[in-house]
């Protein structure tokens, strides 16, 4: 082997010599040392209450949308229901101001009309009946004064029946109607947030995933916010390798490495998604030129498999001995 990769996995072998590190038979010493580790997904519920149900074991896996656990829901669905009563209650009366009056009203007025109607017919009769007996002396000034108020009365009057049957059959005015459409918008957004508190109380799986753990048994009370299953997803676990100072220059974002780890099948490989900026120590050492060799990146990459987390794990560049 020669070049740069030839170089560096000299080099790795000298250092693997001089720091202890094992080196297989037959083939250049690993590139790095590292374990499984997992990025877990803790899933709890926003309010406090007592377990009710808890629909996953331990060591199962869930499906993405699985039910997972419930906290006490009694308070939330009397919220809930109480919520869609006003929400009925505002669509209600919105739909009442934009319908007018209820026909019996409208019948009511209507006759209030006919009897104006009347009325008027007879104060116009009598009006006339009066100015021919003024006309002809025959009658005095002051019954004629009289019958032409009565006409004057019973016309207003009409004229007031005429415009409350004619408002029954409107709407209510613009404002009224907007502040009833703003009272139904309020009362969905409240039955929204009560229904999404409801659901958040029984949370289900995002993904699909490993039931890693669960912490709580039914019955017991569950402070708001503290997990009660932990759930890794198999994109979710990921290397954690610790790449001597001298051989990170070959390592990139996107490259391919080889992986090896005890029981493991042959042929695991990884795939680089990234490096530390800054360089520690392992183990811990005063810095001097002397214990360059220390130095080491923490470099992180996704197996093409899922592998247990805590699993140590060698790793090669793609292509080398093993």
């Amino acid at each position: 082997m020669s070049g740069f990769l030839g170089n560096v996995l000299d080099g790795l072998a000298a250092l693997a010599l001089a720091v202890g590190l094992p080196v297989a038979a037959g083939g250049p010493p690993p590139l790095a040392h590292g374990y499984v580790e997992g990025e877990y997904l803790r899933i709890a519920a926003p309010g406090s209450g007592m377990l009710e149900s808890l629909s996953v074991m331990r060591g199962a896996r869930v499906v993405a949308g699985a039910p997972l656990f419930a906290v006490d829901r009694a308070t939330a669905r009397a919220e809930r229901e109480r919520l869609v009563a006003a929400l009925a209650q505002a669509r209600a009366q919105r739909a009442d101001l934009a319908t007018g009056k209820r026909a019996q009203e409208v019948a009511v007025l209507a006759a209030q009309k006919a009897r104006a109607e009347a009325a008027l017919r007879y104060s116009t009769a009598e009006l006339a009946r009066q100015q021919e007996l003024v006309a002809r002396k025959v009658s005095s000034p002051d019954k004629l004064d009289q019958a032409r108020a009565a006409f004057d009365r019973d016309r207003g009057q009409l004229a007031e029946a005429e415009a409350q049957l004619a408002v029954a059959a409107l709407p209510a005015r613009p404002e009224q109607l907007r502040a009833a459409d703003e009272a139904v918008t309020q009362a969905e957004a409240a039955l929204f947030q009560a229904e999404r508190r409801l659901a958040d109380l029984a949370p289900v799986a995002p993904a699909d995933a490993l039931v890693e753990d669960t912490l709580y048994n039914p019955g017991e009370w569950v402070p708001a916010g503290s997990p009660v299953v932990s759930l890794l997803p198999p994109e979710r676990v990921k290397l954690v390798l610790f790449v001597p100072e001298t051989a990170v220059a070959g390592v990139a974002p996107g490259g391919a490495l080889s992986v090896r780890c005890d029981g493991c099948p042959p042929g695991l490989s990884a795939r680089v998604t990234r490096i530390a900026s800054q360089a520690e120590y392992t183990p811990p050492v005063i810095y001097s030129v002397g214990s360059r060799e220390k130095l080491v990146f923490r470099v992180e990459a996704v197996p093409d498999r899922p592998l247990n987390p805590g699993l140590p794990v060698d790793v090669w560049p793609t292509g080398a001995g093993q």
